[in-house]
C-alpha cells in the first residue's frame, strides 16, 4: 500500500497533467497540506515511486527561467493511477462513521 507522502505526490502530479515536474508538484503539495515540502523528500519519493513503476519520469526542454536546466516531467502509470485508487477507497473505508469534529478526542 502506498503511504500518505507517496499518494499526495500522485494526487498533485495528477492534478497537474503534462505540467507535472518537480517544482510544481511540491508547490501543490504545500498548498493542499499546509506543510513545507522538502525538495530531497520530494525527489526521493518521485525515484521510489519510478521503481515501483507507478510514475514514469522524462526529462523535458531546457527553459530559460531554469536557467537552460530541464525539467524532469512526471507522469502516472496505470498502476499508480490503480494503486492511489487502493489507498484512497481504504482511507474512505476506514474513515466511516468517524467524527473528527472539535471535542471528539480520544483520551488514554
Amino acid at each position: 500500500m502506498l503511504g500518505e507522502f507517496e499518494y499526495l505526490l500522485l494526487a498533485a502530479a495528477t492534478k497537474l497533467g503534462d505540467d507535472a515536474y518537480g517544482a510544481a508538484i511540491r508547490q501543490e503539495m504545500e498548498v493542499a497540506t499546509g506543510r513545507r515540502c522538502s525538495i530531497g523528500a520530494l525527489y526521493t519519493t518521485l525515484d521510489r515511486l519510478e521503481a515501483k513503476g507507478f510514475i514514469q519520469t522524462r526529462m523535458g526542454d531546457p527553459t530559460p527561467q531554469r536557467g537552460g536546466r530541464p525539467k524532469r516531467m512526471v507522469l502516472i502509470t496505470g498502476e499508480g493511477v490503480r494503486e492511489a485508487t487502493e489507498f484512497f477507497d481504504a482511507v474512505t473505508r476506514a474513515s466511516r462513521g468517524v467524527s473528527w469534529a472539535k471535542g471528539d478526542e480520544v483520551t488514554p
